[in-house]
């Protein structure tokens, strides 16, 4: 079987390529597009042993580890995947960094990268693991801790695409650095394209209906392959996905979604099989949860807060719900949901690479007055930022009341680590200017000019 395993090999890579600072490896695809994740990748191949890569199926976790490999091994080619499982050490064998695509097929390559990285004396960007879902528990003996940092991908942000002009910076909205611009966009059309195109990487330029198709696939392969591998019956997944779909941006309750997935409240799915297909979904990248937020950091309300759910890629609750562009642009509030569906997932992308930033920067707000913020950012220096995604700019005022409202609470609670955000602001779709509105002290920003 020649060149299924790499030949042993050496530790200074063939070939190194710069690129906005970053150093790429000899195994970069040909017309690699650059991750906003690329430099937080780069940063730990220079820290840990090794660093996984995790994400859902088509989110271009394999290609963005190739751009910095030496040398790969596939686990998921059947043929490799009998000789690693008998010998999880030749998984490793190749050029430094070496990619390991979807190790999770055969787990005990998990231990086997943690004994080579110890063996080696902890030698920095030994190996990089991709993978689409998360191993049983029990199949891996150790955590990795010290060893193996982990980063979660996500499909790409308009940014990443092509689709935002990238005049206003995330980073730069912390820093206190803004200027206002004319946005050149093309109107609600554009955005409700890119909802249906969604961020997967091997469809930048398709077609809405082509990308549908293939988004169709996807789904196939989850609830008739992946979600069988989890234990998981493939009518129900559809059903609760459904389920999902409809209640999307939403924190819905076990027992709503449980109702609705079956429709029939003699049958409904219990709570305690509506919480393991959750856990599935999460296990497999498909579904990802935003957590409650309130300023003082030991707040019980942080836990206790229902978390909303939304999908790996808003062009996936498009397709369960039979929507194309044309019915978006006719329903308004199911545009105005899957719209909030595309920004929490650019504003995930963007805010995981903030300076200061942990694992989960990503937050939204609610409380018992009935006050709610569509997202939160809060950094690990205390730093915060309060964000509102509203369709049209006829709702910009009402984002902007409840921004000021946040404000006000946060400004009156005594046990706040932090009194005032670095900067509260509305995210749109279609408004004509990224402006500052100086009397209000919010920022006005459509997401086609938006980036990290």
């Amino acid at each position: 079987m020649p060149n299924i395993i790499p030949r042993k090999c050496r530790l200074t890579p063939r070939t190194v390529e710069m690129r906005d600072g970053l150093r790429y490896g000899s195994e970069k695809p040909v017309g690699y597009l650059p991750r906003v994740v690329d430099a937080r990748i780069r940063s730990l191949l220079d820290l840990f042993g090794a660093v996984e890569v995790a994400g859902t199926k088509w989110c271009g976790k394999t290609w963005s580890a190739l751009a910095f490999g030496e040398s790969v091994v596939r686990i998921d080619d059947e043929r490799v995947k009998n000789l690693v499982a008998a010998d999880p050490a030749l998984a490793l064998e190749g050029a430094q960094p070496h990619v390991v695509d979807e190790w999770q097929e055969v787990p005990s390559i998990w231990d086997a990268a943690r004994r080579a990285i110890d063996a080696s004396g902890s030698r920095k960007g030994s190996y990089l693991l991709t993978g689409s879902s998360t191993p049983e528990k029990d199949k891996v003996t150790h955590s990795g801790a010290g060893r193996i940092a982990r980063v979660c991908m996500h499909t790409m942000s308009l940014w990443e695409e092509g689709a935002s002009t990238g005049t206003v910076s995330l980073k730069g909205l912390f820093e206190g650095s803004f200027k206002p611009d004319l946005v050149d966009g093309s109107g609600l059309r554009s955005i409700a394209e890119s909802i249906c195109r969604g961020g997967w990487p091997a469809l930048v330029g398709a077609s809405p209906d082509a990308a549908a198709a293939t988004v169709e696939q996807y789904l196939d392969a989850l609830f008739e392959v992946s979600v069988p591998r989890k234990g998981g019956v493939s009518h129900t997944a559809r059903k609760l996905a459904a389920s999902l779909a409809r209640n999307v941006a939403t924190s819905a309750t076990l027992e709503t979604l449980a109702a609705d997935a079956l429709g029939d409240g003699r049958s409904a799915l219990s709570r305690e099989t509506v919480s393991l297909y959750l856990n599935v979904f999460k296990d497999l990248y498909f579904v990802e949860e935003l957590f409650g937020w309130d300023a003082p950091v030991r707040s019980k309300s942080r836990v206790r807060s229902k978390p909303k759910r939304y999908f790996a890629d808003p062009s996936i609750p498009a397709v369960l719900l039979g929507m194309n562009v044309d019915r978006l642009l006719a329903d308004a509030q199911t545009f105005g949901l899957l719209f909030e569906s595309l920004c929490i997932r650019d504003l995930r992308v963007y805010a995981s690479v903030l300076p200061e930033a942990p694992a989960d920067p990503l937050r939204y707000y609610q409380d018992a007055d009935g006050l709610e913020v569509d997202a939160i950012i809060e950094l690990r220096d205390g730093r915060w930022a309060g964000i509102e995604v509203k369709l049209g700019e006829n709702k910009v005022p009402d984002a902007i009341a409840n921004l000021n409202r946040l404000r006000s609470k946060v400004r009156s609670n005594p046990a706040a680590r932090n009194n005032e955000p670095s900067f509260m602001a509305v995210v749109t779709a279609n408004s004509p200017f990224a402006r500052y509105d100086h009397e209000n002290d919010v920022y006005v920003v459509p997401i086609t000019c938006l980036r990290s």
